[in-house]
């Protein structure tokens, strides 16, 4: 809304409810500009909760993921006798019997 149209909308409650009303209305408008910030600080609250949520879980994805793999190529490597290079290689399909 522009200027003029907030004008034009305060001279017509103006009218209607008279120069007592005005108190009012700027109180009930502050009381929702109120409800609206809070609305809005809880909305972004939850979204950086959840954010944080999500990349606290694809650390630990990330991490378990780096972690497996090289203690599977040595578990493999203890079990069959051959050495970390040849398991590895195995591993990825390459078999070097």
């Amino acid at each position: 809304m522009g200027t003029t149209e907030i004008v034009f909308v305060l001279f017509i409650y103006l009218l209607l409810f008279g120069a007592k009303g005005i108190p009012s209305l700027a109180r009930s408008m502050g009381e929702g500009i109120r409800y609206f910030r809070g609305a809005t600080d809880e909305i972004q609250r939850e979204i950086l909760k959840s954010s944080n949520e999500i990349k606290t879980d694809f650390r630990y994805v990330k991490t378990s993921m780096r972690q497996t793999p090289s203690s599977t190529v040595k578990e493999k490597a203890e079990n069959s006798g051959k050495t970390n290079s040849e398991a590895t290689s195995a591993a990825e399909g390459g078999e070097t019997d």
